[in-house]
């Protein structure tokens, strides 16, 4: 237990000493500033060219959004993620040692291009993605944390990481074992999680953009509006367009659903008008939907 016990306190000062650094020192490897760098990039797409010209440049909720994006991305780690992931892997290595295992890495892909690398992580983690967005959409009680995503009314790239902290928890843990199975560490992720990042900004900002014939690979802003369409047909009762950054998978699997341009469709899901406005009521919504 003291071993765990000293995990969990070198996580939080580790965690705390780590983001200083990086509010302190920008730098090419540095997500604070990426994140707001690439953030104001894209706010000033709409402001120049907005697809919704009636929009607001200060949307509803912008600024809820906003804080959404800081904290997933920083201070749900600081108050206790880091912590909880750290012990999470500690334990699991533990289990395996017990069964004899050093390590999970079934092929091991060291010794590839690092353009091939990263690109074979793209793939295979965006696919991983997918699948989990599915069951978010499908198993009722998953559903319950990603109506908040879904709670935006207006859309904007800051939507992009309005999502409930369960979210990070649900992908993490389902991507951690295939992803250490062909041998990649936390140090392979910036680039791909840079490239992510842009491409999930992009798609919920108001631009009207859809890349031409790369539109059957690259998910879109006029291909990802309509997966927060309020209204669906039935033939799609657990909503359609799951792509996270490829909207490959979609059109592999039959889950496309592009009507029109969807410029001004309804944005929601059914009797969101009960759903609650603030922060600390949304975090705690599916906890108390639950006990009643």
């Amino acid at each position: 237990m003291e071993k765990y016990w000293n995990i969990v306190q070198y996580s939080f000062s580790g965690y705390w000493n780590y983001l200083v650094s990086e509010i302190t020192n920008p730098g090419l490897n540095n997500y604070f500033y990426w994140l707001l760098g690439l953030s104001l990039l894209v706010w000033a797409l709409e402001v120049l060219i907005p697809w919704r010209k009636t929009q607001s440049i200060v949307r509803r909720d912008f600024w809820l959004d906003a804080f959404y994006m800081f904290f997933n991305f920083f201070l749900f780690s600081l108050i206790g993620y880091n912590a909880l992931s750290n012990v999470g892997v500690e334990l699991f290595n533990d289990f395996l040692g017990w069964f004899g295992i050093e390590n999970l890495v079934a092929l091991e892909i060291g010794t590839w291009p690092g353009w091939l690398q990263l690109l074979t992580l793209f793939i295979i983690a965006d696919f991983i993605q997918w699948n989990v967005h599915r069951m978010l959409h499908r198993v009722p009680w998953l559903w319950e944390y990603h109506k908040l995503h879904h709670s935006v009314k207006e859309m904007g790239f800051a939507a992009h990481l309005r999502f409930h902290w369960m979210e990070t928890i649900i992908y993490k843990s389902i991507q951690y074992i295939p992803l250490t199975m062909i041998g990649f560490g936390i140090q392979d992720f910036f680039l791909v999680h840079i490239i992510t990042l842009l491409i999930g900004h992009l798609n919920h900002a108001n631009l009207n953009w859809n890349y031409g014939y790369l539109k059957y690979i690259l998910n879109n802003p006029r291909m990802h509006i309509w997966h927060h369409a309020k209204n669906l047909p039935q033939s799609y009762p657990y909503g359609a367009n799951y792509g996270i950054s490829l909207s490959l998978w979609d059109y592999l699997f039959g889950t496309v659903h592009l009507p029109s341009s969807g410029r001004d469709v309804e944005l929601g899901f059914e009797q969101d008008e009960q759903y609650p406005s603030t922060f600390i009521k949304q975090v705690l919504y599916p906890f108390r939907r639950k006990r009643s």
